[in-house]
């Protein structure tokens, strides 16, 4: 099974690239929708969190608002709410991983957006960065509900440089122009990959 690690900064548009893996059969993993399992009621997330931050639980769950901005200044406390849900994601993306190779999958992309910044890269076949010009990407971001331009800002710092994620990568596929341009090169992409791990 070919492991394909899937990154970008915000906004960049790794979601949508994501899907379109899966519509060429790929199995795919999503960092942001395993935090969102973790976070629910219940989940050993929402339990962890709720010890540390108990001002971010809402009727049994991680309200991902006011975590936000619990964390978003205060660099301790963010590097312990990374200490608490890391481990949980990572031990969620493995039994992603185990389960795709049990059910004999031959590509697995995973969609991890601090994939370089963890030195995660090391830990999958290939890497394929998501990128777009700056100006598309801060309209996509500023778009978002509840976004400013210093959340904005914050998240960018914490992120490393689109340049070097694109100078790191294997493959780039960039979605600055249209869904069809970028299908076109996700199936690219798809083909290079196959070839080079004889699929």
């Amino acid at each position: 099974m070919i492991t394909i690690g899937l990154t970008g900064s915000i906004g960049m548009g790794k979601s949508t690239v994501l899907s379109m893996f899966a519509d060429e059969g790929a199995v795919v993993w999503n960092a942001d929708d395993a935090v969102h399992r973790l976070y629910q009621r219940g989940a050993a997330g929402a339990k962890a969190v709720g010890e540390r931050f108990p001002d971010a639980i809402i009727d049994g769950a991680v309200d991902r608002a006011v975590l936000s901005r619990l964390v978003l200044e205060d660099a301790c406390a963010l590097a312990e709410l990374e200490a608490i849900v890391h481990p949980l994601v990572s031990a969620d993306r493995a039994a992603f991983l185990d389960g795709a190779a049990r059910d004999g999958a031959d590509m697995a992309v995973l969609d991890i957006p601090l994939l370089f910044e963890k030195g995660s890269e090391k830990f999958f076949d290939a890497v394929v960065v998501v990128s777009a010009p700056a100006d598309v990407q801060k309209a996509r971001v500023m778009a978002r509900p509840g976004m400013t331009e210093k959340k904005f800002r914050s998240i960018l710092m914490k992120q490393t440089p689109d340049a070097e994620k694109r100078r790191r990568a294997d493959y780039v596929i960039d979605t600055g122009a249209s869904l069809d341009e970028t299908r076109r090169a996700v199936r690219a992409v798809v083909r290079a990959l196959k070839e080079r791990f004889g699929l």
